[in-house]
């Protein structure tokens, strides 16, 4: 992973998006994590992301995440993209406009909002299960809903993914934590 992450900011209002393009660099984590598990459709994230995830596919992207944030004037909308060997501005670009264009489209009662589209950065979200296999080997933070062995976070490396649950080392020693306990996972970002 590079330490610099890529994000492009549209400017919606349902009419004639203004697009923002800006190279940031990444000096920490995002600061805002997606729990482990799906978004539920009946949220705006949830259907922000049923309409973002065909165009990414179509794109050969995958979406990483989707985030909605209401606010007083407008909203923020944050869409995480990544590919192997990580994303360009083109990429970023391109879907910021389809998806703006998009969101416009089938979702009108959003209202004014502001899409940032980026790269997830060194802090990845680790979200499904796929995630922890691309990333067995690398170095991983895991929170947990309840403590296990007297305590709920953890930061080591990614040795093991099974069925129901990952197997990280830590300090030297092996820690099995289910899936079901796990509350947010991410790369450490180091």
């Amino acid at each position: 992973m590079g330490e610099g992450f890529v994000k492009v900011v549209l400017l919606g209002t349902g009419i004639c998006p203004f697009l923002y393009l800006g190279m940031c660099k990444l000096d920490r984590g995002f600061g805002c994590f997606m729990g482990f598990g799906k978004q539920e459709m009946g949220t705006l994230a949830g259907q922000i992301r049923a309409v973002a995830l065909p165009l990414c596919q179509d794109e050969d992207l995958e979406l990483v995440h989707v985030e909605y944030v209401p606010g007083d004037n407008e909203a923020m909308v944050r869409v995480y993209i990544d590919k192997p060997g990580g994303i360009t501005m083109d990429d970023c670009v391109l879907v910021s406009r389809q998806l703006g264009d998009l969101i416009d489209i089938q979702l009108t009662r959003l209202g004014r909002y502001r899409l940032e589209v980026s790269s997830p950065g060194s802090n990845r979200p680790l979200n499904q299960k796929k995630d922890f296999h691309r990333f067995t080997g690398e170095r991983i933070k895991i929170e947990t809903y309840e403590a296990i062995e007297g305590q709920k976070k953890f930061t080591g490396v990614l040795e093991k993914t099974n069925d129901d649950s990952v197997v990280i080392a830590v300090d030297g020693k092996k820690v099995e934590i289910p899936d079901l306990m796990i509350s947010k996972a991410m790369l450490s970002g180091q």
